[in-house]
């Protein structure tokens, strides 16, 4: 999985606060009481957005220096990382049925080994995505 990049116009208000808004994904706006939050809402507007999608259907995204702003704004990319963000937002378990050896069970039930922890450690050593 790949970072993606989208440019995201950001809106300075009069009360300091931003209005975002993602002109490759019509509808994603958000906005955030200061730069940094906004910042923070846009990317996960963005993973919203692309929720379901599977990443070679994301949107292409436009060049930043072909999008046109107004005085009170600015052009910003703005990272979304799919990995970080199903880390975070998708952690619905998933039952998985396997098979071992009958000797190796025996044995890992009298240690009192946690079957489903070790296999997400495992699984996430394999994958390099600690």
């Amino acid at each position: 999985m790949a970072k993606h990049f989208y440019p995201v116009i950001f809106h300075k208000e009069e009360t300091g606060s931003y209005s975002v808004f993602v002109p490759d994904l019509p509808g994603c706006n958000t906005e955030g009481e200061n730069l940094e939050v906004a910042y923070g809402m846009a990317s996960d507007a963005i993973g919203l957005y692309l929720e379901g999608m599977k990443e070679e259907e994301y949107p292409v995204r436009s060049d930043p220096k072909d999008i046109a702003v107004k005085d009170n704004e600015f052009v910003v990319l703005v990272e979304f990382n799919k990995l970080e963000y199903d880390k975070k937002n998708n952690t619905k378990a998933v039952k998985k049925t396997l098979t071992i050896p009958a000797w190796l069970n025996e044995r890992a039930e009298k240690e009192h080994v946690n079957f489903s922890s070790l296999l997400q450690e495992a699984l996430k050593e394999k994958l390099n995505v600690g």
